[in-house]
């Protein structure tokens, strides 16, 4: 009688069973991974570790029900209580994807790749040659790994489990309605970032936003209704964003950004005046000044504002024509003397 694909042998018990584990359940756990052969004898071995995340810098997470690509683990992990350690032997057709799999998470979270990565291939290499070989992952065990599969003995701590309603979403994981509803959260926690001097961090709150409006754009025709309004509300992140940017410094992106409110609102007085002053600071002394008196224009409360920033203009302007005729004076005197 033939063994099943899967042997679970509990190695510690844990002290939270789960009953169930509805899709976008949130596992987190470490694994150790060691390939399983079988000696002349015919009996089973144990080989060398080839993968711990305890040496990772972050423990491994999955979605259930989001295909992940070792769909074994899935498999595993729920037959699991939390906190418990079981070991799992694993039939080598039910690993195929674990190379590409332990690649992945070897790049992204391995605190010492020199270990085990292999010298990349040079780019002169013959493309037969390459077929020939198999794909080459960079590592010379995870190549081994895919050319001959084996048995997997997977080692797996499961320490913790978040219900989809528990935890709080990452953008990838939403569908069009929840990411429609992150949206006023968002505003507001930026907006609290904000508030308490802390910038950078406002920024990537406001960024967050405005690339889910944009994910949400894709999906509609320019021009049409359902594409308006999304454009209309993702215009406050992006004057917002706009002004984390220009305390932070970064005058051309807030040129670029409030250019985009203005191609979809030219007469918005808020990414005028901003981006006037994002010109003023990126020297760009024209379009500081042409943006400066059209917001005047559109709102005449702004005229003090407005005029307080072309009298600094005009001061820029007089400092730097003085200093260009002092180093052009020295220069000809150089030129002179010599």
């Amino acid at each position: 009688m033939s063994n099943p694909p899967i042997q679970k042998k509990i190695i510690h018990a844990g002290n939270h069973k789960v009953n169930d584990f509805p899709p976008d359940t949130k596992v987190r756990f470490h694994f150790i991974a060691q390939v399983i052969t079988k000696n002349s004898k015919g009996e089973i071995v144990i080989g060398d570790v080839i993968d711990d995340s305890h040496n990772y810098s972050q423990p491994i997470e999955i979605l259930i029900g989001k295909k992940f690509k070792l769909e074994v683990w899935e498999t595993i992990v729920q037959t699991m209580a939390v906190n418990e350690v079981a070991e799992f032997h694993v039939e080598k057709n039910l690993c195929l994807a674990y190379p590409l799999v332990a690649k992945t998470l070897r790049d992204a979270y391995a605190k010492d790749k020199s270990k085990t990565h292999e010298h990349a291939p040079s780019s002169h290499c013959c493309g037969a040659m390459a077929l020939a070989n198999g794909p080459k992952l960079g590592y010379d065990d995870l190549n081994q790994l895919m050319e001959k599969p084996t048995d997997l003995l997977f080692r797996i701590e499961l320490l913790g489990v978040d219900l989809p309603q528990s935890y709080q979403k990452e953008t990838w994981q939403m569908d069009e309605r929840e990411r429609l509803d992150a949206l006023p959260r968002l505003k507001h926690e930026g907006n609290n970032l904000y508030q308490n001097k802390k910038n950078a961090e406002a920024s990537l709150i406001y960024a967050q936003a405005i690339g889910i409006i944009e994910q949400l754009q894709l999906k509609e025709k320019p021009g049409e209704e359902e594409w308006e309004t999304l454009a209309d509300m993702k215009i406050p992140f992006l004057l917002n964003y706009s002004q984390c940017q220009l305390l932070l410094g970064n005058y051309y992106e807030v040129i670029e950004q409030c250019s985009q409110v203005l191609n979809h609102q030219p007469d918005n007085v808020k990414a005028l005046f901003r981006r006037g002053k994002a010109h003023l600071n990126a020297w760009n002394p024209k379009e500081a000044k042409s943006d400066f008196e059209k917001a005047a224009v559109i709102d005449p409360s702004l005229s003090k504002a407005v005029q307080q920033q072309l009298n600094q203009l005009e001061e820029m302007i007089k400092e730097k024509n003085k200093s260009d005729k002092a180093w052009l004076s020295q220069a000809f005197g150089k030129t002179t003397s010599s």
